[in-house]
C-alpha cells in the first residue's frame, strides 16, 4: 500500500514544481510578448502620404491644387477637420450646421478666418462627392476635400487632416453631426484659461516655457453618462467602465472623457502631437492625450452638449473594445520601453 502512495506521489506534481512551472510559462509568455511588440512596432509613424493625397480639387478652376507645407506659418484663425468614412448620408446634415454656425460668425467678425478640410478616408461610397458639393458652394478656400488613397483609420485620417490645414487653430470633429459648432465658444474660453495658466508657470519653471504655445482642450460628454447608461445594456456599461479604468490607469489622468470627437488645439501641439502619435485607428485619442501629458502640454476638459445620432459608431461592440483595450497597452509599453520613438524633445 506504502509503494502504491509513492507511486501516486510521483505522478503529480508538487506545489513547489507547480509554481517553478507557471514562472517559467510565464516568463516565456512575457518574452514572447516583447518580440511581438518590438516585431510588430515601427519606431517613428509614417508621415508620408501617397501622390494623390497631396492635392485637393478647386471646383472653381477645375484643376488640382498642391495642400500648402504644415510648417508654413498659419494663414487662418481656424481649421476644421473632419474625418470621414462611407459618411454620404450625414455629412450634409453635419455640413449644414457647420457652415451655418462658421458663415455666420465670419459675417459678424471679419476677422474670424476659417476653412474645412473633409478627410475622405478611403470610402467606398460618394463622401469625396458630397464635400465637393461644398467646396463648389463656398469655395475651394473655405472647404476642402483631401480623399485619401486607403483607409487609414480615423486617428490616420485626423492626422493627415491635421498637417494638410493653415488654421492658428485646429479643430477636429466628427462627421456624424453629434456635438454641435455653437459649443466651439467654450472650447475656445477653455483654451484662453490654459494659456494664461501656462505663462504664469512659465514664470516659475524655465522647463516649460517652450509648451506655453501649445495647448489642447477637449470636448467632453461625461456630464451626460448617468442618462446614457440608462439607456445602454449592462455589457456595454461593463466595457465602458472597463475602458475608462484601464485608460486612467496606463495612459491619461483627469480626463473623464477621452474620445469625444470635438478637440480644439493650437497650431504647435496639433504639429508636434500628430507628428510623433502612432495609433492611426480608434484609440489615437488615447495616444495623443498619453504624449501630451507626458510632454507637459497643457490639456484641460469641458462640458458640450451632445446627442445620440442613429449609426453614430461604426465600431463592431466587443472586437473594437478589445482592440482598443490592446492599444492601450501597447502605448503605454511602446513607449515605455522606448520601442516607439519620439521625433523631437523639450530641452
Amino acid at each position: 500500500m506504502k509503494h502504491c502512495l509513492d507511486i501516486t506521489s510521483a505522478m503529480f506534481p508538487t506545489i513547489n514544481e507547480l509554481l517553478f512551472f507557471l514562472f517559467i510559462a510565464a516568463g516565456f509568455f512575457v518574452i514572447l510578448f516583447i518580440i511581438y511588440m518590438y516585431m510588430t512596432a515601427k519606431a517613428y509613424p509614417n508621415l508620408g502620404r501617397h501622390d494623390s493625397e497631396k492635392f485637393y480639387y478647386d471646383p472653381k478652376s477645375k484643376s488640382k491644387r498642391l495642400f500648402p507645407d504644415y510648417m508654413n506659418p498659419p494663414t487662418l484663425y481656424l481649421s476644421v477637420i473632419v474625418p470621414a468614412y462611407n459618411e454620404e448620408k450625414r455629412l450634409p446634415i453635419m455640413m449644414e450646421e457647420a457652415m451655418d454656425y462658421l458663415e455666420k460668425r465670419q459675417t459678424q467678425d471679419p476677422t474670424f478666418t476659417y476653412e474645412v478640410i473633409i478627410v475622405d478616408d478611403g470610402s467606398t461610397d460618394q463622401t469625396s462627392e458630397v464635400g465637393l458639393k461644398n467646396s463648389e458652394k463656398f469655395g475651394a478656400e473655405k472647404v476642402r476635400v483631401l480623399t485619401l488613397h486607403h483607409n487609414r483609420g480615423k486617428g490616420g485620417a485626423v492626422r493627415l487632416g491635421m498637417l494638410s490645414s493653415r488654421g492658428k487653430m485646429l479643430l477636429f470633429v466628427d462627421a456624424d453631426g453629434a456635438s454641435k459648432f455653437s459649443d466651439l465658444y467654450r472650447l475656445e474660453d477653455g483654451m484662453v484659461t490654459l494659456k494664461e495658466e501656462a505663462k504664469e508657470k512659465a514664470k516659475v519653471n524655465k522647463k516649460i516655457r517652450k509648451q506655453g504655445a501649445m495647448a489642447i482642450v477637449c470636448g467632453s460628454r461625461a456630464h451626460l453618462e448617468e442618462d446614457s447608461i440608462a439607456k445602454r445594456s449592462l455589457f456595454r456599461t461593463f466595457l465602458m467602465y472597463g475602458f475608462h479604468w484601464v485608460v486612467k490607469l496606463l495612459c491619461v489622468r483627469g480626463i473623464k472623457d477621452t474620445q469625444c470627437g470635438f478637440k480644439l488645439l493650437t497650431r504647435e501641439a496639433a504639429i508636434f502631437l500628430f507628428s510623433n502619435m502612432h495609433v492611426e485607428r480608434w484609440a489615437f485619442d488615447v495616444d495623443l492625450l498619453y504624449l501630451a501629458q507626458h510632454f507637459g502640454i497643457s490639456v484641460s476638459e469641458v462640458s458640450i452638449n451632445w446627442q445620440e445620432i442613429e449609426g453614430c459608431t461604426k465600431m463592431v461592440p466587443v472586437w473594437s473594445w478589445l482592440q482598443m483595450g490592446r492599444d492601450i497597452i501597447l502605448i503605454r509599453l511602446r513607449y515605455s520601453l522606448g520601442i516607439w520613438k519620439i521625433k523631437e524633445k523639450f530641452s
